[in-house]
């Protein structure tokens, strides 16, 4: 072979010299032939899957089994996109027959899977090609497509493991940003990736990706990249930058990412020229657990290595409106069971308040009770120590609170798309009217601006208090990111922290934006639930505590969260 790997197996590239011509492969890797004495693999299938996942679609599939294949032990899998002419393409079987004999890689089974096709309706008619819709597209559709259909399909007759570790996805083009989508979306299933020739622009949102990448905390996926200089640069971009950009956004956020670069075009020349050194260095260190890369330092570097998310609290009905005493203890409500539960510093939790219809938000104020938004008797409502209840406003319709140290407090009125300012004395003014669905409320540290999550929208609303209380200078201020598929952020409670750093918690994930509004970092969800709020608590206010659905979780965080009822304090002037 002309080109030959220069380096084999550095812990995050496979460096490759340039090739001196488009298809410049002289002579195959000897482990891409069958080789005297490995025993090979069957192919099976095709067989056809109706999909319930993509309406109407019908799909051919095949899948490898090795001769090593033994029913009583679970074995490893292999998804490869655009089915077995990927895989013949790639040289696929046989290095995997070659692998697995010489035990380089573990047993594994291959699901080659072709994309999927909505039948013509009549023979002068065109079928509906679904290949980039299914690919090309962000979002967890495909990942569902195969947790749901195709592997219990598959598990019918082989024993397959669960575990993420034990999975690899795969494609070539369009089927390589499917792969990693699909690892990106679910790396509880899947952990290791083959892209060549990925198709990282902007056909249907995947330039997105190395933003994506940079932002959210790092996952555990372990990638590989392989692509030419010389493939397609077209209206949607450039696939050789593009992928260039997927590696520079994965070592910045501190993934395993191997890479191989040459001079090819849009072809499977040097992918499959170099399949079993991929695959070796896929499968490397098997069967160690692939585990979150460390990210090297950001300027908003709030990630603690070995924290993550922790069960607090489970078996309600839907929480809500997490609040923080002086003490650091936190309260939240169960909204559809009307209750309101207490965490204690040493994490026991406990009945506070029994009967609160719909309550929802909660906030402490400067006089120590705890206010609370009781959407079920139209109240505002707050609590001393002991859980007797004390209304404060009535005729309300109310989601989220804030109380600050004047004792001014604000509330969010999602029905009647209003944001109101109230005393602690029972008077109330409309503040701002117009925000298409206002939900969470939150002060700056200083108490000067009013940040307002508009649940229907992608921005925060900003604006800045008056002497009088009332609020002037509205402007849609902080840019959330969306879900594919999503036309709303599904903005929601909001925290601040001493750096002036707002926490908003959306479907994309607990986002983390600095004073100027822009995201820097987005943490994942706990757990494929709404996301509903956020607070800082603890008796150093350094620990996030999150309610997600029927549960409560928490996170340590180099960061300090501020009481918007205590006394305001300037933070720093950002940067960039």
């Amino acid at each position: 072979m002309k080109m030959r790997l220069l380096q084999m197996f550095l812990p995050f590239c496979i460096a490759v010299s340039p090739l001196s011509h488009a298809d410049g492969f002289d002579e195959p890797h000897p482990d891409t032939l069958p080789q005297p004495g490995v025993p090979q693999g069957k192919i099976e299938g095709p067989f056809t899957w109706k999909s319930d996942i993509f309406p109407g679609t019908v799909r051919d599939y095949w899948l490898y089994i090795p001769a090593q294949y033994d029913a009583a032990k679970p074995a490893c899998v292999f998804v490869v996109q655009d089915g077995l002419g990927r895989a013949k393409n790639w040289n696929l079987p046989t290095s995997l027959d070659n692998l697995i004999h010489k035990k380089q890689i573990p047993v594994q089974i291959g699901i080659f899977i072709n994309p999927g096709v909505v039948p013509a309706p009549h023979e002068n008619a065109q079928p509906r090609f679904n290949r980039s819709y299914e690919y090309d597209a962000l979002g967890d559709r495909y990942a569902r497509f195969l947790l749901e259909e195709m592997l219990p399909e598959v598990s019918k007759s082989y024993n397959l493991s669960d575990d993420p570790n034990d999975r690899a996805i795969g494609g070539a083009s369009s089927g390589a940003i499917c792969a990693f989508n699909v690892a990106w979306e679910r790396p509880d299933q899947f952990r290791r990736v083959l892209s060549t020739i990925g198709t990282f622009v902007d056909l249907r949102g995947g330039g997105d990706f190395p933003t994506l990448i940079r932002k959210f905390e790092p996952k555990p996926i372990r990638v590989f990249l392989q692509d030419g200089s010389n493939d397609l640069d077209l209206y949607a971009g450039s696939w050789f930058h593009a992928n260039l950009s997927m590696l520079s956004a994965l070592d910045f956020a501190g993934y395993d990412v191997g890479h191989a670069w040459g001079e090819g075009g849009h072809d499977s020349k040097q992918s499959a020229a170099i399949m079993p050194d991929i695959l070796k260095w896929l499968w490397r260190d098997y069967p160690q657990p692939i585990q979150p890369g460390a990210a090297p330092k950001r300027r908003m570097d709030i990630l603690i290595p070995g924290e993550n998310w922790q069960l607090v609290s489970e078996g309600h009905r839907f929480t809500e409106g997490p609040a923080v005493n002086a003490q650091g203890e936190v309260f939240f409500s169960d909204v559809p069971a009307g209750r309101i539960h207490k965490i204690a510093l040493d994490g026991t939790v406990s009945l506070f308040v029994e009967n609160s219809p719909g309550i929802n938000g909660l906030m402490f104020g400067p006089d120590g009770k705890l206010y609370g938004c009781q959407a079920g008797n139209q109240q505002i409502v707050r609590y001393d120590d002991q859980g007797r209840e004390e209304v404060v406003l009535t005729g309300t319709t109310s989601n989220d609170l804030v109380v600050l140290a004047d004792g001014t407090g604000y509330y969010t009125d999602p029905k009647n798309k209003t944001v109101w300012r109230f005393t602690a004395e029972g008077e109330r003014t409309a503040a701002d009217v117009g925000i298409q669905q206002p939900n969470g409320i939150i002060a700056s540290p200083d108490q000067t601006l009013i940040t307002v999550s508009d649940t229907a929208g992608r921005f925060t609303y900003s604006f800045q208090r008056q002497a009088d209380g009332s609020l002037a200078h509205k402007q849609t201020y902080g840019h959330l990111h969306l879900d594919d598929a999503a036309q709303r952020s599904g903005a929601d409670g909001m925290a601040v922290d001493t750096q002036g750093r707002l926490f908003v918690t959306t479907n994309t994930g607990l986002q983390v934006l600095d004073q100027p509004g822009r995201v820097h970092l987005i943490l994942n969800k706990p757990q494929d639930a709404w996301l509903s709020n956020v607070v800082f608590g603890g008796p150093d206010r350094n620990t996030l505590y999150v309610t997600c659905g029927d549960k409560v979780y928490r996170r340590r965080v180099n960061a300090q969260g501020v009481n918007p009822w205590q006394p305001p304090l300037a933070p720093p002037k950002p940067h960039l």
